[in-house]
């Protein structure tokens, strides 16, 4: 895979994604929003940009940033927690203008299985479920998965994860001692972090375009079992749930995953 990839979003994800491509060969070109990561994206081989994208526009070289890369890997969170009213739709839409000028082949979407609605009956999810999803961020997910889709200038391949974790970043972290936690009999849908970088490379090797996949680690105890027993484990102060209210969830089937990369799960949750 001797080629040059754009990726949009060194964070939590897009860094040790980016390195590890890196390391298959691949040539980065790594976007931050922060000034302060920019040495660092250096040091790790990246070429680094600081691009923002906004409602109005695209601020930063994303020419320079776009030029010469087959592959862009759009992987940036919504940001709609801290600003509701955010329009991330539009920010897409202008990057997707970018995007067919600088005559990109592939578009790599990271999107999120909150696309879809959580329900009392559990539903099973697999790729060919249509998002049903409700909420502010949900909506936004899915025109923006369809505006891309829709674009025939470049092949898009929409990748939705579960519940993002690692060794830092568990959920059993922030629910310990909690009060009162919602939907206790509901599904997990977790994948770590070692698997979505495995996929992503995966899905490069391959060139796996124009398919929607859902990922989540095959393993769906409920949330209450779930993380009662991480608790114990790291020694934490157990949550307490509330009970009186119906569970709302459902299960991520990622059998097509699976079976279109061949692919076999490397971390339990």
């Amino acid at each position: 895979m001797k080629t040059q990839i754009s990726i949009i979003g060194c964070g939590w994800l897009g860094l040790p994604l980016a390195k590890t491509c890196i390391e298959e060969g691949i040539t980065i070109n790594g976007s931050t929003t922060s000034k302060d990561k920019l040495e660092d994206l250096k040091g790790f081989k990246i070429k680094p940009f600081l691009i923002t994208l906004n409602s109005s526009g695209i601020s930063g070289n994303y020419s320079e940033f776009l030029t010469g890369s087959e592959t862009v890997i759009i992987n940036i969170p919504p940001g709609l927690r801290r600003n509701p009213t955010k329009n991330h739709v539009a920010e897409i839409k202008h990057l997707m203008l970018a995007i067919e000028k600088h005559a990109i082949k592939n578009v790599l979407y990271i999107s999120s299985t909150s696309v879809f609605e959580d329900q009392t009956d559990f539903p099973i999810i697999t790729s060919k479920t249509l998002p049903n999803g409700t909420s502010s961020i949900a909506k936004q997910l899915i025109e923006i998965e369809q505006m891309l889709q829709v674009n025939s200038n470049f092949n898009t391949t929409i990748l939705r994860f579960g519940g993002l974790i690692d060794e830092n970043r568990h959920p059993a972290n922030f629910l310990a001692g909690r009060d009162n936690v919602s939907n206790p009999n509901a599904p997990i849908n977790l994948i770590h972090k070692t698997d979505c970088i495995s996929i992503i490379v995966t899905i490069l090797k391959k060139q796996l375009w124009n398919v929607s996949i859902n990922a989540a680690y095959p393993r769906h105890t409920s949330k209450k079992d779930y993380y009662s027993n991480c608790c114990k484990q790291k020694n934490l102060p157990l949550p307490s749930f509330n009970n009186s209210q119906e569970s709302k969830g459902k299960i991520i089937d990622s059998s097509i995953l699976v079976q279109l990369l061949n692919y076999r799960f490397k971390v339990k949750p």
